[in-house]
Parts: C-alpha cells; sequence; structure tokens
C-alpha cells in the first residue's frame, strides 16, 4: 500500500511538473508584482501621501483667516454699547501678519478708546527680535518638508525589506524545484535499473541480492522525492503569501508555473566593496532617514534659539472714516490717522531659553554618534555579506567540479557494470555520492542567491 500511494504521488507531481514547462514564473515578474500588489508595499506609499497631507496640514499655519468679533449691550431699554468687528488676517512667511478689518460701534456707554461709527483699519505687526527669522509657523513648514522628503526614505527602507525576503523566498522555492528535479531523475534511473536487474534475475544472471541491493536503492530516492515534493510544496506556500491581486485579495500561484531555474544556476556579479559601501552611504534609506532626522533638528534647534531673544513687535495701523480705509490716502492723512504700539518681553535669567537651546543642540550630538554608529554597521554588514558572496562563489566551483566528477565517475561504472566488471554494490555507492554532491551544490546555490541578496539589503539597494 505504502509503495503504491508513493506511486500515485509521483505520478501526480510528475505529471503537473511536466504540464508547468511553458509557464515559467520569473523573478522579475515575480517581484513586480510584489511591489504593485503587496499591502506592505502599499502601506508604504502610503507614508509618503501622510507626509504630504502633514506638509498641507502645516502650510495652514499661512492661510489668511477671517474673524469676527460683535457684543451689545441693552438694559433699562438702554443701549449701553454695541461692538462690531470683521477683520482680514493675512500671515506672511517672514513672522509679520497683515490685517485689514472694519469698525462698526456706538452706544451711550461706548469705551471712550473705541471710536464711534463706522470706521476701517489696515496695518501690519511685525516681529522685530523673537520670530523675526524664525517662528513656529515657518518651523512647522520646514520639517514638514524634511519629513516628507523622509517618507520617501522610510517608504524605501520598507521595500528593501519586504524585497529581501521575497528575492529570498523565490531562491528557495527555485532550489526547492532544482532538488526534486534532481532526486526525480535518479528515481526514474534507479526505477530502470531495478527493472532491469530484476528480469536478470528471473533469466538466472543476476543474483537476489543484486535485486534487493537495486530495489533499497529505489526505496532511498522514492523517500528522497516525497521529501523533496514536500519542502517544494512548503517553498511554493511560501511564495505565494507575497502574491496579491489589485483588488486586495491574496493570489495563490498556479500549479502551471514554475520557477527560473536557468537563471538559478547562472554566475552572479558584484562591483567592488568600495563601491558598495560608497553607494550605501549615498543612497541607503536608513542612514538618509537619520540624515533627514538631523535637518529636522537644525530647524528645532533654531527655533529654541529664538527663546534667548527679547520679544519685539512693532505694530502700525492707518485709521480712515467709513469703510474705505484707502481713501484720500496720503502723506498727511497717514500722519494724522494712525495708531503704533511696541510689545516688549525679556526674562531675567533666560533659563528657559538656555535650557530649551541646549537640549536641541544636545539632541543633534546624539543623533550625530547614532548615526555614525549605523553607518559602521552599515559598512560592516555589507563586508560581511561580500566576503560571504565571494567564499560561496569559490565554494560552488568546487562543487560544481566536484558534481561533474562523480558523474563521470557514476557513468564509467554503470558502464562496467552493464560489461560484468563491477557489482551494483559500487553503482548505488558512486550514484549516492553524486546525489549528495547535487544536494549540496543546489544548497549552496541557494545561499548563493540570498547572500547575493543580502549584499544589497545590507546596503539598502533593493528598489
Amino acid at each position: 500500500m505504502k509503495k503504491f500511494l508513493l506511486s500515485i504521488i509521483y505520478c501526480y507531481v510528475h505529471c503537473i511538473l511536466t504540464a508547468q514547462e511553458k509557464n515559467v514564473f520569473t523573478v522579475d515578474d515575480f517581484v513586480q508584482q510584489v511591489k504593485q500588489f503587496h499591502p506592505v508595499a502599499k502601506q508604504a506609499n502610503l507614508i509618503t501621501k501622510q507626509a504630504v497631507a502633514a506638509v498641507t496640514a502645516a502650510r495652514g499655519n499661512l492661510d489668511p483667516a477671517i474673524m469676527f468679533d460683535a457684543s451689545r449691550k441693552t438694559f433699562d431699554g438702554k443701549n449701553y454699547y454695541f461692538y462690531t468687528n470683521p477683520e482680514l488676517k493675512i500671515p506672511i512667511w517672514i513672522g509679520a501678519d497683515i490685517k485689514a478689518g472694519l469698525e462698526s460701534n456706538g452706544g451711550a456707554y461706548l469705551n471712550p478708546e473705541v471710536t464711534s461709527g463706522n470706521t476701517s483699519y489696515m496695518g501690519v505687526e511685525v516681529p522685530l527680535a523673537k520670530g523675526l527669522f524664525m517662528d513656529k509657523r515657518r518651523a512647522a513648514i520646514q520639517q514638514a518638508k524634511i519629513f516628507q522628503s523622509q517618507s520617501t526614505q522610510e517608504r524605501a527602507q520598507i521595500l528593501n525589506d519586504l524585497l529581501f525576503d521575497a528575492y529570498t523566498t523565490y531562491w528557495q522555492w527555485a532550489g526547492s524545484y532544482t532538488l526534486y528535479n534532481l532526486y526525480n531523475r535518479f528515481l526514474q534511473t534507479a526505477s530502470q535499473r531495478f527493472r532491469l536487474v530484476k528480469i536478470a534475475f528471473i533469466n538466472g544472471d543476476r543474483s537476489s541480492m543484486d535485486t534487493l541491493e537495486a530495489y533499497t536503492q529505489l526505496q532511498n530516492f522514492e523517500m528522497l522525492q516525497t521529501d523533496a515534493f514536500m519542502k517544494l510544496n512548503d517553498a511554493y506556500l511560501e511564495l505565494s503569501t507575497f502574491l496579491w491581486q489589485q483588488n486586495d485579495s491574496a493570489y495563490t500561484l498556479p500549479a502551471t508555473f514554475i520557477p527560473d531555474t536557468v537563471r538559478f544556476g547562472e554566475p552572479l556579479q558584484y562591483q567592488s566593496q568600495e563601491e558598495l559601501v560608497n553607494t550605501a552611504f549615498l543612497q541607503n534609506p536608513l542612514l538618509n532617514i537619520y540624515n533627514y532626522k538631523l535637518d529636522a533638528l537644525q530647524v528645532e534647534k533654531k527655533l529654541k534659539f529664538q527663546n534667548l531673544l527679547p520679544v519685539i513687535n512693532a505694530k502700525v495701523n492707518i485709521l480712515n472714516r467709513e469703510y474705505n480705509v484707502l481713501k484720500g490716502l496720503n502723506a498727511g492723512f497717514i500722519e494724522n490717522n494712525y495708531k503704533w504700539g511696541i510689545d516688549f518681553k525679556l526674562p531675567l535669567f533666560l533659563r528657559q531659553g538656555r535650557g530649551d537651546y541646549q537640549k536641541a543642540k544636545l539632541k543633534i550630538e546624539e543623533a550625530n554618534y547614532a548615526l555614525s554608529v549605523k553607518r559602521r554597521e552599515t559598512e560592516n554588514k555589507i563586508r560581511s555579506y561580500y566576503n560571504q558572496f565571494t567564499q560561496m562563489q569559490n565554494q560552488l566551483a568546487i562543487m560544481q567540479s566536484a558534481f561533474n566528477n562523480y558523474n563521470i565517475l557514476l557513468k564509467q561504472e554503470e558502464l562496467r557494470f552493464r560489461n560484468g566488471e563491477s557489482s551494483l554494490f559500487i553503482v548505488n555507492s558512486r550514484e549516492n555520492k553524486m546525489i549528495e554532491a547535487g544536494q549540496k551544490l543546489v544548497e549552496l546555490r541557494i545561499k548563493y542567491q540570498k547572500t547575493y541578496y543580502a549584499v544589497q539589503w545590507a546596503g539598502g539597494l533593493l528598489r
């Protein structure tokens, strides 16, 4: 029964894999689908959109605003007062505010400082010390723009991690498929040999020991192929977890698709270590995120420096009767129709300002230390993976040569066996050595591919 079930599994898988030959799912197609439809990739795109929204919100600090202030008091039939004051306020980039408004005031007990009747005014309020070169609204806009640029790097970092996992999963699938085909080839050979030895035994040309030897070898390959099929199925399911459709529904790869085994066996090349390190220092998103954080901290430092300056705000308004503030405007008119004032404030010890400014400087120093550590870690990772990649190339060359040599020895031994000059035991030994070398060769190729992409991942270069 066990042999019957294994035969059914073998026939089923063999039929599927035979039908797959014309449906190669390349690594480029796979990665392109991951970048377009994977939820993590879409989440990464949302980061940049959120940053754009943050810039729009920050620019709202410079939006013109319409304000309206009105009050009225009537008591015992007396009109004590009424105030009506619509105003337009226009913030400008240099920290000043332009204001224009209308006033309609009256009543028996009107505040003497308030002009009765309909009047209009237009003026400007300008900081002369604190807030002249930097204020909260300008700092918010500058930092929002910096965070927008930083968000593109955060997106790149997320994609870098996602694509590394995707590449390694794909090549694990390709390796499992290659190993399955290797076992399948040996299984077919062992099955054919067992059939011939069995016929020879029936004809009296082979002993029962040869028949048993051939059968145990066949059973061994059946077990290896069954195990390889389970690993291939696991790799196939793992690969499908990266596949999604445009409508955000999960996508299962059809059984008619196979990996690109040609590219799996091709040699890979890299530029020099120094070029990789220099490229990573320029393009690594994690390092760039630290740089943008430093830029944002520099803006914060400039803002905190304003707390060391006195508050000196000058306010100037021109006034006019009725609702046309510019009516009859000339030098003589301005000289007799204005209102101005100055606000001044200076803490005597400046302890809050000095403390905030010192904290901002220390944050920058801390971020610089963190950036230096991260640069060093990145460089060491690149060099480590690069050295592994180079050593893996040498190991692959050795193992490929060993595999080829085992293949030659096996063919020669099979020839001697057919001529009656060797035993089936020796043939099986040669075959086991070759399949062991083939298994190690496939495992090395999987590690070789993973190490190749690990170098790019360490440098933050996967896009």
